[in-house]
């Protein structure tokens, strides 16, 4: 769509509530066109017994169309009790409002008509216990096992579940908010969270900064508070919040290093709030307060790669953000990339690579099973839910075509480009077509001969990988393959493996590269010597399931079971099940997953239900 006249002036001023976008998003029903809402105040309860958020939610408007006295939200599963308005005499009158049938992606479209041009719009609703945005957990699904836990992820537009708003990243609001608890709980948001410190049961918050309304985020439960640095803590249960802070411990250095090679982060302080292992992601890049699955403390800091990508977020996502979901890999591929500079800078180019490397043959493996168009990074969803856009492709192959770019360019000038992206559209949205230009402009017309506009579109617009895509090697998965294959020849005992030595990565390399049809006896022999069923790290574990479950190897199967009931991080558990029951094992897998699934996401229920009802 065109630029209104207002968007257009904002554009220019470099204001933050500017709509970027310059193609409709397919999956709100906003009439932003006619109005934007540029600020939010929440005010709900938090309501354990009834599963609920109870309250209201008040929009400021800014108003684009003359004509217009309709506002268009999304909604998903709400209840809307009455909706007001403030109008030019600032006087509060009731407005008239429709919630039209609920569509299975979209949800429910919330029509409100106003008399005039309303200032601001209060709708008081309460959310129901199935919505998708939220999940409430019970006492015994906690660490603590003493006080319930409830949180929220509204990416892609789950937002929608548990606020009445305009759910696309094509538009930025800043949001204020009074949040009310049982008194033993704490809550916090992804906004400022001085008004959290002291526990008390009436939570106060802010957010300056204009944010997509899928990075508005809430948690509450028996949270305790310590600072790792002047600028990072941790919000955590107390059971898991010293291990906790001795695993992240190094997220400083991290801002720091970040801050020399892409500008000053932007947000004020980077905590983080350590959820249940129900939470169905690794990480979840909510400004100011990133949300983290307990399955990355593994003791021994093998896995903080996930804070540095959660981290990445902050100048690619939240402070650039896609305008669109098709356009997703403009947040996680630059994202992907970015965090293994991080890790680059804070633990050395090896461990870099390696994780480049482990990141490149998960890709290969995805593409050959996912259909071809969706390995575009510029992906058509056609209507689907924007959920299905998440894959390693909008990841690993928007870094493998960032990499490439940075090798065709070098360094020194790749880094100036992409600082001078994030300042170019900082507090902005955009779509892959202005990308393409800026790209164009910016780089491959700047330095001529090097990189084609052809080849930029290939990687963006094609499906699979270019022939010339860069594909990462490391000299130590080199030494790895030759130890494996001389066991695998009987030319060398595994107690000669120096795996004393290996890093996660190496090992993960050395797992997933074994064969699948290994015997039983082998199996045994691996399991004897290395422990691997009764693996502490998350990672190393399900690595070991996978290779378990497709060699048939039964002595696995208690301990999956643990790790299938106790984790619900979709990465560590859908590829399982769909293991299981390709593997003859559907009966054993539907009964662990009866047992697991009230503790899973909704998001993970959704995943696992389709992987049954085929």
């Amino acid at each position: 769509m065109k630029l209104t006249a207002f968007a257009t002036s904002l554009a220019l001023a470099g204001l933050s509530h500017s709509v970027m976008a310059t193609s409709v998003d397919q999956h709100t029903y906003a009439n932003l066109n006619d109005v934007i809402s540029t600020h939010l105040h929440l005010d709900l309860d938090v309501d354990f017994a009834d599963k609920q958020l109870e309250g209201f939610v008040e929009h400021t408007l800014e108003w684009q169309n003359a004509n217009a006295r309709t506002l268009v939200l999304d909604t998903r599963d709400l209840e809307i009790d009455k909706v007001m308005y403030q109008g030019k005499n600032n006087q509060w009158h009731t407005a008239r409002f429709t919630l039209a049938k609920r569509d299975d992606v979209k949800g429910a479209k919330l029509t409100v008509r106003f008399k005039e041009q309303a200032k601001k719009a209060r709708i008081y609703y309460n959310s129901l216990p199935k919505a998708s945005g939220l999940q409430w957990l019970a006492p015994v699904q906690t660490a603590s096992k003493t006080h319930p836990f409830m949180y929220s992820q509204s990416q892609a537009i789950h937002a929608r579940s548990w606020i009445p708003v305009q759910d696309t990243p094509a538009m930025r609001v800043t949001y204020s908010a009074r949040i009310q608890t049982p008194e033993d709980v704490r809550a916090v948001m992804s906004a400022d969270n001085t008004g959290a410190l002291i526990k008390d049961g009436d939570y106060w918050f802010d957010m300056p900064q204009a944010i997509p309304p899928y990075l508005i985020a809430i948690g509450a439960g028996n949270l305790e508070y310590k600072e790792m640095s002047h600028q990072t803590a941790i919000f955590a249960e107390p059971q898991i919040l010293d291990a906790s802070v001795a695993e992240f411990n190094d997220t400083q250095t991290m801002i720091n290093k970040t801050n020399a090679m892409y500008g000053e982060y932007a947000w004020g302080r980077y905590d983080l709030l350590m959820l249940p292992p129900s939470f169905p992601f690794g990480g979840m890049e909510n400004p100011r307060l990133s949300f983290i699955t307990p399955t990355v403390v593994a003791g021994d800091k093998s896995l903080v790669n996930l804070i540095a990508h959660e981290l990445a977020h902050s100048w690619s996502g939240n402070l650039v953000t896609n305008a669109t979901w098709e356009d997703l890999w403009l947040n996680e591929g630059f994202t992907s990339y970015v965090e293994n500079r991080i890790m680059e800078e804070v633990f050395g180019r090896e461990r870099a690579v390696m994780e480049q490397a482990l990141d490149t043959a998960g890709l290969h493996e995805l593409l050959k099973t996912i259909d071809e168009p969706d390995t575009r990074l510029n992906l058509k969803l056609n209507g689907r839910d924007p959920d299905d856009a998440f894959s390693s492709i909008p990841y690993t192959k928007g870094q493998l075509f960032l990499i490439y770019l940075e090798e065709k360019f070098g360094r020194e000038k790749f880094d100036v480009f992409v600082k001078e992206y994030f300042k170019t559209y900082s507090f902005k949205s955009l779509t892959t077509a202005q990308f393409v230009e800026y790209l164009n402009t910016n780089l491959l017309e700047k330095h001529p001969g090097v990189v084609s506009l052809d080849k930029a579109k290939e990687w963006i617009f094609q499906p699979g990988l270019p022939s010339d895509a860069p594909n990462p090697t490391s000299d130590a998965f080199d030494k790895i393959d030759a130890l494996t294959q001389a066991w695998l020849n009987n030319q060398q005992p595994l107690g000669s493996l120096p795996t004393n030595q290996w890093t996660v990565h190496e090992w993960l390399h050395f797992i997933n590269n074994l064969p699948r049809d290994l015997s039983a006896e082998r199996m045994s022999e691996l399991d004897n010597a290395f422990n691997l069923t009764q693996s502490t790290n998350a990672e190393r574990a399900f690595a070991w399931y996978m290779l378990a479950v497709n060699n048939g190897y039964q002595r696995v199967y208690p301990a999956l079971e643990k790790h299938l009931t106790t984790i619900g991080r979709r990465k560590l558990i859908v590829r399982l099940y769909k293991a299981l029951v390709q593997n003859g094992k559907r009966e054993w897998a539907y009964d662990v997953y009866q047992k697991a699934r009230p503790g899973y996401h909704s998001l993970a229920q959704g995943s696992i239900d389709a992987i049954f009802d085929k």
